[in-house]
This record gives structure tokens, sequence and C-alpha cells, in this order.
């Protein structure tokens, strides 16, 4: 049975999980939701206004108040800015699991925040939520984000091939997970 407790703060060495704030909107128009790379690979719409911004985190803010939803704005200590966003999209009670989905602003990629916020809330799904299984999947496009994925532990389980379309042709989704299990024998 999962602990439904909600998007509590974690803290890393370099960063700050936590809950979105409104004061994140300017931060977030620099850093990622209005660059159309990052939010491709990430399959999300750009948000290129702050009036946009405001609605997304009205929808990321409103829905706080439910104690099964996990989204963390991903706040690096040095600059007290937010970086990115990192979640559990999905969470499936019944069979008790969730998947992650993250993006990083493009100045902050390949530097290992992706990692450290990822392997923070590994942990917190384990041990807080108590999960199962924690799934995640990345385009196979998207290296730097598969490199994450492996630098985390995770296990690849298959490809959907052709999933995606983007840029005029077609991409793959490569699916990865870790079980209770795995996490506890690398804890």
């Amino acid at each position: 049975m999962l602990t439904h407790i909600g998007t509590k703060t974690i803290e890393t060495e370099r960063l700050i999980l936590r809950r979105f704030e409104y004061t994140d909107a300017d931060a977030m128009l620099k850093h990622w939701v209005a660059d159309e790379k990052i939010q491709s690979l990430y399959s999300e719409p750009t948000y290129t206004t702050k009036e946009a911004t405001k609605e997304l985190l009205d929808k990321y803010i409103g829905s706080y108040e439910k104690n099964d939803y996990y989204r963390w704005a991903i706040i690096e200590k040095i600059s007290n800015e937010c970086i990115g966003q990192i979640a559990y999209f999905l969470v499936d009670s019944k069979n008790h699991f969730a998947e992650i989905e993250y993006c990083i602003g493009s100045d902050f990629q390949c530097k290992g925040f992706a990692t450290e916020a990822a392997k923070a809330i590994i942990s917190y799904g384990f041990n807080s939520i108590n999960l199962h299984k924690v799934q995640i999947c990345t385009k196979t496009i998207n290296k730097p984000s598969k490199r994450v994925i492996e630098k985390c532990g995770f296990t690849y389980e298959g490809t959907l091939r052709d999933f995606f379309f983007m840029d005029g042709k077609y991409v793959g989704r490569l699916y990865f997970s870790m079980l209770r299990s795995e996490f506890e024998c690398n804890a």
C-alpha cells in the first residue's frame, strides 16, 4: 500500500527540491519553459509569456492539495533559481509504481543536476511513498537524459519504436525501471 504524503521539500548537496511558487515564473521563463528544444525533448509546449507561465503554475500549485501529487521545482542553491522541474507524473496506486519526468535548463545540463534530483526523488519514492517500482522513459535521441537514467541505476526494459513524430521523422521511446529490491541492494 502506498503512503501518499504529497510533495515535500528535499535537500541535496547542490539543490533544493520544493513545491513550485509563483515567484519561480521569471526563472522558469529564463531557464527552460520558453526553450523549444528543452520542451520538445520533454514533450511539452513552450510557454513564452509570464501569463502562460502563470497558467502553468496555477496548474502545478493547484494540484498540491492532492496528497498523491508529486512535482518539484529544482532550485539551484547557489543562484536560488528554478533551473528545471522533476515529478512523479504518473502514479499508479493500485500497482504501486510511479513514473519520473524531468527537465533541466540547457545552461545546467551535463553538470549532474538531473541525476542529483532524480536520485533524490527515487529515494523519496521508495522510502517515503513505499513504491514497489519506479519507471522512467526518454526519447532515443535524448542522449543526456539516457546518461542520467544509466547513472541512476535503472534497468533497460525495452523500446517503443517510432513512438513520437518529431521534426518530420519518427523517434523511439526507451523504457527503464528500478524495483524496490534493486534500490535496496544499491543503497
